[in-house]
């Protein structure tokens, strides 16, 4: 007789979801956790969960459906990901929302201008607002999930690092820890990427090196990639090579946006042409990919006035801080723009011209170029810019830098079983999350898609790794 009926390898949110919803079916559930406590990347994040067609949107007489998410998904991503999949995934997101709500997690019905403020705000480039944040963030959602587990019976044991997967006559049947064989009915491997693991970017993500010394990750120490080596083993499939989140940042920062801080709102992005060419404050779904498409150096541009006035409290979006990063040369300044525009190598008519466009049209309430009127709008700013005239001017270097999540991993399909190299299920095994490949795609479309991928497949996960069970008994 097996020790388990389900093991889960991972605590944060796929594991934890997989973990409860596992033990509501019955199941008798055992959890890994490689570090000293629970949460993963997950409790490291504003918590936003995507989706459509939930109680939250239609408190505030919101008309959305799955269907419309499934299209605006696949679209995004050039329909280059699995249609049935994605499918799945827009049709339970909500219904995993309305879980979490019910396990007591709070998301209320109201107008959230931003990723941290509770309610609902837009996650992307969508039309529908789509953005659910839940009260007290990320760490809020693993709160309550952890809560939810012990309430179950989950049986958690913490800083123990699952070693390979166990398999009998092509099942999987438990796994290695600590040099210990524990045997279950399923596995369900919801351990997170591999962000932390610098062989694996270079392998599977190297679109992240790219940002050189200027790399940082917020993903969690546990992400070290643990499931490539257990798909290897047990001769799961890959899907997602190559494609993960870097989020646009400033070359100073290292932390996470609400810890480093956010650039001026007076600021406008060139390139090395000296032209602006976006929105500054377009979503991280698309905005990666319009600064790597630039070729060359992309710019931040803004004035004293627009340093001075940054709030106090943060780590690197500081005025202290960014006079500092001035006196050392590493974010250019110039008495004038024509001589900041020779320090960065731009042409100084193009940088001029640039600048005289903004001041006429922003700061005066519309962007009829690149609509950033619209999104600032949406994020609840009263009011436009300021110019951007006074000296000195400031150039700092803009680059997608922040290595967030990897989408590399094991296959999966609508079930969360991962597949083998024929497309066929892999008896006993299911994966979530970072480690459940194939939602998480080329196109990461908007905050809350990692989470929503993670709690919604973990949720899958768990009541099919313990379908058996409840079958049996």
């Amino acid at each position: 007789m097996n020790d388990y009926d389900v093991i889960v390898i991972g605590g944060g949110g796929a594991g934890l979801a997989a973990a409860v919803s596992a033990a509501e079916e019955g199941a008798k559930v055992l959890l890994f956790e490689s570090e000293t406590e629970l949460g993963g990347s997950t409790q490291l994040s504003a918590g936003m969960f995507t989706a459509a067609g939930t109680s939250v949107q239609k408190g505030l007489g919101i008309e959305d459906t799955p269907e419309k998410f499934f299209q605006h998904y696949m679209d995004l991503n050039h329909w280059m990901l699995n249609p049935g999949l994605i499918r799945t995934f827009c049709e339970h997101a909500a219904p995993t929302v309305e879980w979490l709500i019910g396990l007591g997690v709070e998301i209320p019905a109201k107008v959230s201008a931003n990723a941290h403020m509770p309610g609902l705000c837009q996650a992307g480039v969508e039309d529908v607002w789509r953005g659910h944040v839940p009260k007290d963030q990320g760490f809020g959602l693993v709160q309550v999930l952890a809560k939810a587990a012990r309430a179950n019976g989950v049986e958690i044991v913490l800083n123990t690092r699952v070693q390979r997967l166990l398999q009998d006559d092509g099942r999987v049947s438990g796994v290695v820890a600590d040099d210990l064989e524990v045997r279950a009915d399923a596995v369900v491997v919801a351990s997170g990427g591999f962000a932390r693991n610098p062989e694996l970017l270079a392998k599977y993500y190297p679109a992240a090196l790219r940002a050189g010394d200027d790399l940082f990750v917020v993903a969690a120490e546990g992400s070290r990639g643990d499931h490539i080596a257990w798909g290897e083993q047990v001769g799961a499939t890959l899907a997602g090579d190559g494609w993960g989140l870097m989020l646009p940042t400033a070359y100073f920062q290292r932390l996470h946006h609400w810890q480093s801080g956010f650039p001026p709102k007076s600021r406008i992005y060139v390139n090395s042409h000296g032209r602006r060419f976006m929105d500054e404050d377009a979503s991280y779904a698309v905005s990666s990919g319009i600064i790597d498409a630039q070729g060359g150096t992309v710019w931040a541009i803004f004035d004293e006035r627009a340093r001075r006035e940054l709030p106090p409290g943060y780590a690197h979006w500081d005025a202290e801080v960014v006079l500092r990063e001035a006196e050392a040369g590493r974010t250019i300044r110039a008495a004038t723009v024509e001589e900041l525009a020779g320090k960065i190598g731009v042409p100084a008519a193009a940088l001029t011209a640039t600048i005289d466009r903004w001041n006429d049209r922003l700061p005066n309430g519309t962007d009829p170029e690149f609509l950033r009127h619209r999104t600032l709008a949406n994020k609840g700013s009263t009011e436009p810019p300021a110019p951007i005239g006074e000296a000195p001017f400031y150039a700092a270097r803009i680059l997608p830098a922040e290595l967030v999540c990897t989408h590399a991993g094991m296959r999966i399909d609508g079930d969360a079983a991962v597949l083998d190299e024929r497309g066929e299920v892999i008896p006993g095994l299911f994966a979530a999350g970072e480690a459940g490949a194939g939602v998480l795609g080329l196109r990461y479309v908007g905050g809350g898609n990692a989470v929503a991928n993670a709690l919604t497949f973990g949720r899958i996960a768990g009541h099919n790794s313990a379908r058996r069970i409840s079958t049996r008994r």
